[in-house]
């Protein structure tokens, strides 16, 4: 169903182009000369208010542990933030749109299945907070993040999580996290990059790894 539209991708029109510096500021120079120029492109794209730019491609691995697992269900009860089912080879769609009410941009993420309903994920991203990046899931649970480069590959690490309740921003104790998340943006040439979500535990091991390899599609 999707393949018609990887044929068809190409950078999004001019006039959406108005040039985002807000990720360049989250890195040191060096760091972000470090980065392929591909990536770089990616990630200083500014949309105007309400379009957006769609990336279609496949998920390639998907393993979780029984803790993983569980912690997955759980986590229905803020809006299923976190994939549920373990299909690999299967299509994939992320969305991002500027909003410009938040200064930030909405994520959509969906993961079709072999059989049964796609999931549908839905997080902002948001340039504020302690980092100057955080990530907002429902029930007002979010996490600050941390921007580095790695090998050529761009990384977003989990630096603590919160939820706002009436108004106050409470940080959530350790206990009450799934640990370390890592996500990483990887340059793969010829349009496609692999979108990479990885959480350990301190004490239950690696919970979760996910890749999904994806190109730019006409938004």
């Amino acid at each position: 169903m999707l393949r018609p539209l990887l044929h068809d991708a190409h950078d999004i029109p001019e006039p959406l182009r108005l040039g985002d510096l807000r990720f360049r500021k989250l890195l040191s120079n060096d760091d972000w000369l470090a980065l392929p120029q591909a990536v770089r492109k990616r990630f200083s794209k500014r949309l105007s208010n309400g379009a957006s730019v769609v990336y279609a491609g496949q998920v390639a691995e998907m393993r979780a542990s029984f803790a993983g697992r569980v912690l997955s269900q759980l986590a229905r009860l803020i809006g299923s933030p976190l994939p549920l089912f373990r299909d690999i080879h299967v299509p994939a769609v992320v969305t991002v749109t500027e909003d410009e009410r938040s200064g930030g941009q909405v994520w959509t993420r969906i993961y079709a299945r072999h059989g049964g309903l796609p999931q549908v994920i839905h997080s902002a991203k948001r340039f504020a907070g302690p980092t100057g990046l955080e990530e907002c899931v429902g029930g007002g649970v979010g996490m600050a993040l941390t921007v580095a480069v790695e090998e050529g590959a761009l990384l977003f690490r989990s630096a603590g999580y919160f939820i706002q309740l009436f108004g106050r921003r409470i940080a959530l104790p350790r206990w009450l996290t799934p640990g370390n998340l890592t996500v990483s943006h990887v340059e793969l040439g010829e349009g496609r990059f692999q979108f990479g979500l990885d959480i350990v535990h301190p004490w239950l091991g690696q919970l979760m790894h996910q890749t999904a390899v994806f190109r730019e599609v006409r938004p």
